[in-house]
């Protein structure tokens, strides 16, 4: 019989056998890894560099101050946080009493500068009547002297005969005298008619009453003071939620005091703070997809890129960064970039100002342009002003029309007030 194996002959194999097993494992693991090294670096070339991606993201909008342009006194709140408002609603009605008496004196102011005004238009013919007349003074001036001269001759032809006296010759010489006076004197008194005539007609040549400078000064007067009156109520610019109500019933404000705000969440956009390095293939236009923490994943907002950053949020802070003194370290810097939302998107699932986001863009296409050289964003306005501005010159309108007189030639009045 055969010895059985000793421990010590034993004891290689199990080694080789141990050993060949490590050797099939780290090859199987490098091949893992080689594997997927190549199977990132395919997708990262296919896949991940057409894509920019960032959590630091914000939801921004409009947030309207809502602030009186006069002082006043709160009489009402008609609208509070989380309300929805239209625009031109009320929102804060104040103390209309002192526009309204300043409004009154205006609307006095202009009455009597219209009136002024007829006047002067009227002291035209005056002074042209007093022109004429004068003038016919200086006529029958030019008869009193014509007839001294020719008697004073006549006598003193006759002087030398002895036919008449020395006495009644030096009689003749004064009325001479005395008609020359006369004649100067009308004179002198169609001139100054003619002055007075041209310094009134001065002031009124070349314009109608309702055009007349003093009239458009009272007028600019009652429109400021019908301005007044309108904005004692505080109304809502555009269509949107309130937030940050401050004001308090009976509280005194002060023209430019913020009272609330009006913030339309059918215009939100989100502000995608990018590194620097992620921007180098963004362009405007781009697809984006979007994710708000407030949704979860299930819910991905579409958006295009519709504007990048011209500087970096550490360039506008309060107080910016002295990289040129001491020590220095290197700390990346983001720039943000605009991304629109759709509408229809928003009108669903509406999001709320300051919530966070996750954005990623598809940078596959990069024709567009990397900084706007046009406007891209809708123009926000308001009509409100508008109304009040035709209702104040509908006012002024009136004022001249009952105290212009039924001679007058009225003209239409260009708004004026913007």
């Amino acid at each position: 019989m055969n010895a059985a194996p000793s421990p010590a002959a034993a004891q290689p194999s199990t080694l080789n056998t141990k050993s060949a097993q490590r050797k099939k494992a780290l090859t199987v693991l490098a091949s893992v890894v080689v594997l997927g090294v190549v199977a990132w670096g395919i997708y990262d070339y296919i896949v991940a560099s057409h894509y920019e991606g960032t959590d630091n993201a914000y939801v921004q909008g409009h947030v309207i101050q809502i602030t009186p342009q006069i002082g006043g006194t709160v009489m009402a709140i008609l609208a509070d946080d989380t309300d929805f408002v239209k625009a031109g609603q009320p929102l804060v009605q104040l103390d209309p009493a002192d526009a309204r008496v300043a409004l009154d004196q205006a609307e006095a102011g202009l009455a009597q500068a219209v009136r002024q005004v007829r006047t002067l238009y009227a002291n035209n013919g005056a002074l042209a009547a007093q022109v004429r007349l004068r003038d016919a003074e200086v006529l029958r001036a030019q008869g009193d002297v014509a007839r001294a001269t020719d008697d004073l001759n006549r006598r003193q032809s006759l002087g030398g005969n002895g036919a008449v006296s020395k006495e009644e010759l030096n009689h003749a010489q004064s009325q001479l005298t005395t008609a020359r006076s006369a004649l100067a004197a009308a004179e002198a008194g169609v001139n100054a008619a003619r002055e007075q005539l041209s310094s009134n007609q001065a002031l009124t040549d070349g314009t109608q009453l309702e055009q007349h400078p003093s009239v458009q000064l009272a007028a600019a007067k009652v429109r400021e003071a019908h301005l007044a009156t309108q904005r004692t109520a505080l109304l809502a610019p555009v269509d949107g939620y309130v937030a940050k109500r401050t004001v308090q019933l009976g509280q005194r404000v002060a023209a430019g005091t913020p009272l609330m705000a009006v913030i339309p969440l059918n215009n939100v956009w989100v502000d995608a703070n990018f590194k620097e390095v992620q921007l180098r293939h963004i362009r405007i236009g781009q697809p984006a997809i979007l994710v708000a923490d407030l949704y979860g994943k299930k819910v991905e907002y579409k958006g295009v890129v519709s504007g990048v950053g011209i500087g970096t949020g550490a360039a506008f802070s309060l107080l910016p960064a002295q990289n040129a003194t001491g020590n220095w370290i290197k700390v990346v810097q983001r720039v943000p970039v605009r991304i629109t939302l759709d509408a229809q998107q928003l009108a669903g699932k509406p999001l709320r100002v300051g919530l966070s986001m996750e954005a990623e863009i598809d940078v596959t296409d990069q024709s567009g342009k990397v900084l706007a050289d046009v406007p891209v964003a809708a123009p926000l306005t308001s009509a409100v002003s508008e109304h009040a501005a035709e209702a104040a010159n509908a006012d002024v309108r009136r004022v001249i029309a009952a105290n212009a007189g039924v001679a007058s030639k009225t003209a239409p009045i260009s708004p004026t007030v913007h």
